[in-house]
């Protein structure tokens, strides 16, 4: 889904994003609910008001259409900076990609070790198409038997038994015999995963990638979509978690007909966008069983007289192990310790 978090982002604008932390939280929300133009954004959303019905996936696969002949989303070349969990993985770890786009996120992850497999899915067989193509080309990566797209809306579909198989998750994560009446060839469209002849799963997910995908789905189906997501984690997994927070430059943008909810707009071709607030980001990853450490970023820029803003969340939940660390050294950081 890759779902449009870099959208119209400058080389300038990207730079700023990630190099300049020169004022507080605080000073960004006193400055943002003490101007009129933006008390749309924060006032409760009526709940008289009749919500529209989420949109299909085919709005985010009309969007990688329209952008399907050039690489609108370019390489993410900081992930690595931001998760160095992936650069000290041991062994052959397995991950899983939510929500592809083009694999801006993938290529990154393969490059950085011959040792890592990554699975990775998208609502739009399109840009799953694209994808392989840009990883498949890319040079410097090896991606042969080691990137494995295929098709699924996460928003709305359980991830395939092949990934982390139910008798599997009862025996916390360790593969058992392949059953009678498993198969071993798992086909979802032109995609398909081959296993061995003793294995009914990959054996469960070590680290599960999310960068802006959350906010490009109905907030109503986040919940189960985090569920799923923990559903074919290994114990003691990763989720690697990267989004919108509450008055980024982009929220501040929507007009107050865009706005569908609170802190969630619908842009004019369907695509969603919701902007996280640190404590619904620790309410929906709590009650989907995970425990986090948490680190906020704020960041802005000027350019031609105008303030931008850009408030990432960065989030690591570990699986039923508890995680507390800096992310990185000039972040401003928010922990959570989970008992």
């Amino acid at each position: 889904m890759d779902g449009g978090g870099e959208l119209g982002i400058t080389k300038k604008e990207a730079e700023a994003e990630y190099h300049c932390h020169d004022f507080e939280w605080e000073d960004l929300r006193a400055d943002v609910e003490a101007n009129p133009s933006f008390s749309y954004h924060l006032s409760p959303f009526p709940t008289t008001t009749a919500s529209p019905q989420p949109p299909s996936s085919e709005a985010w696969r009309s969007f990688h259409r329209r952008h399907a002949s050039g690489k609108f989303f370019k390489e993410r070349r900081y992930l690595l900076k931001e998760f160095p969990e992936l650069l000290n993985s041991k062994g052959c770890a397995k991950v899983l990609e939510v929500g592809c786009g083009n694999g801006s996120t993938v290529v990154p992850i393969l490059r950085c070790s011959p040792s890592i497999t990554v699975y990775a899915c998208d609502c739009s067989e399109d840009t799953l198409e694209k994808a392989n193509e840009i990883v498949c080309n890319t040079q410097g990566v090896d991606a042969k038997d080691r990137f494995h797209p295929f098709l699924l809306d996460v928003s709305r579909e359980n991830f395939p038994g092949w990934l982390f198989c139910k008798c599997c998750q009862s025996s916390d994560g360790k593969v058992v015999d392949l059953s009678p009446d498993s198969s071993h060839l798992y086909v979802r469209g032109k995609n398909s995963i081959s296993l061995k002849e003793d294995q009914c799963c990959v054996g469960g997910i070590d680290f599960i990638t999310m960068i802006f995908t959350l906010s490009a789905i109905p907030f109503n189906t986040i919940s189960a979509t985090l569920e799923r997501c923990v559903s074919v984690l290994k114990p003691g997994g990763l989720v690697l978690f990267r989004d919108y927070g509450v008055y980024d430059m982009t929220m501040l943008r929507f007009l107050p007909h865009q706005r569908v909810g609170f802190r969630e707009y619908m842009r004019a071709d369907g695509t969603y966008s919701y902007f996280f607030s640190l404590d619904t980001v620790r309410e929906l990853f709590h009650a989907a069983g995970l425990l986090e450490g948490l680190a906020i970023e704020i960041n802005h820029y000027h350019k031609e007289y105008i303030k931008f803003l850009s408030v990432p969340i960065y989030h690591h939940s570990r699986s039923r192990v508890t995680l507390i660390r800096l992310l990185a050294s000039e972040l401003s950081l928010y922990t959570l310790c989970v008992p």
